[in-house]
């Protein structure tokens, strides 16, 4: 397997419809408004509008961007644009990235970024299929009817602001995003949190990532493109030392703890910092394929057992037999395999690793 390698680890989770299903009432405005295409493009250069760091790259062509242009252009109508009010005022690109992208290229003249030398391809429509007196042209080069008409053309846009402060309410805004963002490639779960929950704490998330023995646990060199990966350290983060502090659903749990340990900073964090390198090397040390009890990456086993080398104060008495008397545990299996996600299960799996791997001597 090397690098490059697109293979997803496939991650064996057992959980309960009612348990996942999350409570949280929003407390929103919603507005609708038709922008002009020059007032988007003005907006999108100026930063007022913006596509936050979490969104996949620009991957339109010249092709495809010209057609979307040839639709305003002969009056055809365009999908709907979704935003996120930030608490900055600015309005981030949930949904329409290269909508949005396109438009604004057009009006500056040139289509995407920079290339190495620092230069930029001019925008010539490519490939119209109505209007072929307009092929091969620039904005600029347009007559000054259909420049209007462009210029004038509108894109319903639907901006949405949370009226909870984010602190307070921060597992609403993930559902947000979540529930709009219904593009060509939805986000996956933590894929909204690195957009909503912006800070340090994805840089640090991203370094342990990295981690040697960790990518060795996870079972692939590079990082998942997915991120189920940061999404396992971040779930172990959010359990670390807080575990009787849990409440499911397990994704909004995690959630609002990114959301309250942005800086990642606090001694908890350090802690927890410190300790991940030690206890991913006791398990690779220890254990061949360790946290697959029947084949694949089980996240409640990995869950249990890191928790319990994370918060040990000796991880160098783990030992293979230890967890292999775990894994056989019946009652520990019925707790992997079955609602892994509520409270109590979450709980008393956590108990029983402790109690096999270090208590019972």
């Amino acid at each position: 397997m090397t690098d490059n390698d697109e293979t997803q680890i496939e991650i064996e989770e057992f959980v309960d419809d009612e348990t996942e299903t999350s409570t949280v009432e929003f407390n929103i405005v919603v507005t609708a408004s038709d922008w002009t295409l020059e007032l988007l493009a003005s907006k999108f250069i100026s930063g007022d509008i913006i596509i936050p760091d979490y969104q996949r790259k620009f991957v339109w062509d010249i092709r495809r961007a010209s057609t979307l242009i040839e639709s305003f252009a002969i009056g055809l109508p365009v999908p709907q644009v979704f935003f996120y009010e930030n608490s900055e005022g600015q309005l981030e690109v949930i949904d329409g990235q290269q909508r949005i992208t396109s438009i604004a290229y057009f009006f500056e003249g040139y289509f995407g970024e920079q290339d190495a030398n620092g230069n930029r391809k001019v925008f010539r429509l490519k490939g119209l299929e109505q209007r072929k007196d307009l092929e091969g042209k620039t904005f600029e080069e347009l007559d000054d009817r259909t420049k209007r008409k462009i210029k004038n053309a509108s894109l319903r846009g639907v901006t949405v602001k949370q009226l909870t402060p984010d602190q307070e309410q921060p597992e609403s805004v993930y559902h947000i995003f979540e529930r709009l963002n219904t593009g060509g490639q939805p986000l996956n779960a933590q894929e909204i949190r690195n957009a909503v929950y912006r800070g340090p704490i994805l840089n640090q998330l991203e370094n342990l990532n990295l981690e040697k023995n960790w990518r060795t646990i996870y079972g692939k060199p590079a990082p998942d493109p997915k991120q189920r990966d940061i999404e396992l350290i971040l779930r172990l983060f959010a359990l670390f030392e807080n575990i009787k502090g849990y409440t499911p659903p397990m994704k909004d749990f995690i959630s609002r703890q990114m959301a309250g340990n942005r800086d990642f900073n606090s001694a908890r964090a350090k802690r927890f910092i410190a300790a991940f390198p030690a206890a991913t090397q006791a398990v690779v040390e220890t254990i061949e394929k360790p946290f697959r009890p029947r084949g694949l990456l089980n996240a409640a086993t990995l869950e249990a057992v890191m928790l319990t080398l994370l918060e040990a104060d000796a991880v160098a008495d783990f030992s293979e037999q230890k967890y292999d008397e775990l894994i056989r545990r019946d009652d520990f299996l019925e707790l992997i395999t079955s609602n892994t996600t509520n409270t109590e299960t979450v709980n008393s799996r956590k108990q029983i690793a402790q109690e096999v791997l270090f208590d019972d001597e």
